[in-house]
């Protein structure tokens, strides 16, 4: 091989690895100065968590009165096992903040329709939401992203004209 030709390749292999290590140490440098943020659902404490928390969501569901007053809400309440709902909410809330549970229940659209829910029954589970947030002191942050998670269902929720 010809003097000329072997060091063009040896030039040609420092200028490449120069590009990969200082690429590499440019990527690292960026990475440390804007760490990446967390899910909401590491945020929360993950799956135990979450859990916890809909656990003591679902138990004030069950005493709050106005959601009480409705015959559907208490007739579902009747047939639908308690345990099985929080499992339900669980998955549905893990899934929707980023984490590896999968929902595989009913859309909100179709297993609420037949309880004929009112903006007073939503504004009164949203309530009951924030409350429990509250004890268990989720950051507002984090409770903002929650809402907003919620939020959109409502179309498919409040049914009651």
């Amino acid at each position: 091989m010809e003097r000329r030709t072997l060091v063009t390749l040896i030039a040609a292999g420092v200028v490449m690895m120069s590009v990969v290590f200082f690429t590499g140490q440019t990527v690292r440098a960026q990475e440390q100065a804007a760490p990446v943020e967390k899910s909401l659902y590491e945020r929360l404490g993950g799956v135990y968590s979450i859990a916890t928390v809909v656990d003591d969501f679902i138990e004030r569901l069950l005493v709050d009165a106005v959601l009480n007053a409705n015959p559907k809400i208490k007739e579902a309440r009747e047939r639908v096992p308690k345990a099985g709902l929080k499992f339900r909410v669980t998955a549905l809330v893990c899934q929707l903040a980023g984490g590896p549970e999968v929902y595989t229940g009913r859309n909100m659209k179709d297993s609420h329709a037949h309880l004929n829910i009112s903006e007073k029954e939503w504004d009164a589970m949203v309530a009951d939401f924030v409350a429990c947030l509250n004890h268990f002191k989720v950051p507002e942050k984090e409770q903002g992203e929650l809402l907003a998670l919620v939020g959109p269902t409502k179309a498919d929720i409040v049914t009651a004209k």
